[in-house]
C-alpha cells in the first residue's frame, strides 16, 4: 500500500512539473512568433493604388517621394455631363420629364500601381 502511495506521488509531481514546463516554453514561442512577425512586417514593401482623370496628373510627387511604378493603366471616362431636350419641341424650362443627360466631355484616365 506504502508503494502504491509513493507511486501516485511521483506521478503526480511528474504531471505537475511537466504542465509548468510547457507553459514556459509557449510564452518562449509567442515571443519568437512576434520578432519573426515584427521582421516581416518591416521587410515588406508598400503598395498602392492611385487614379488620374480628366487632365489631372500628379504622378511626380510620388515618384520625388520614393514611389516606383509597377503597372500603369488608362481607359476612357466621362469628365462631364450636359443636359439636353430629348425632341425637338420639348421645351426643358417647363417639362422636366423631356430632359436628357448626355456625355459632355470625354476624358482618359490613368490607373497606377505604385511600390515603396
Amino acid at each position: 500500500m506504502n508503494l502504491i502511495k509513493q507511486f501516485l506521488q511521483i506521478i503526480l509531481i511528474a504531471i505537475f512539473l511537466s504542465s509548468c514546463r510547457t507553459k514556459i516554453n509557449k510564452e518562449n514561442q509567442r515571443k519568437n512568433l512576434e520578432k519573426n512577425i515584427n521582421e516581416i512586417s518591416s521587410s515588406e514593401k508598400k503598395r498602392m493604388e492611385i487614379k488620374f482623370s480628366c487632365g489631372e496628373d500628379g504622378i511626380s510627387e510620388y515618384l520625388d517621394d520614393g514611389w516606383n511604378i509597377l503597372k500603369e493603366d488608362s481607359q476612357e471616362k466621362i469628365c462631364t455631363w450636359k443636359s439636353v431636350p430629348a425632341t425637338k419641341d420639348c421645351n426643358m424650362e417647363k417639362d422636366k420629364g423631356c430632359k436628357i443627360t448626355k456625355p459632355d466631355k470625354i476624358g482618359i484616365e490613368k490607373i497606377y500601381l505604385l511600390e515603396k
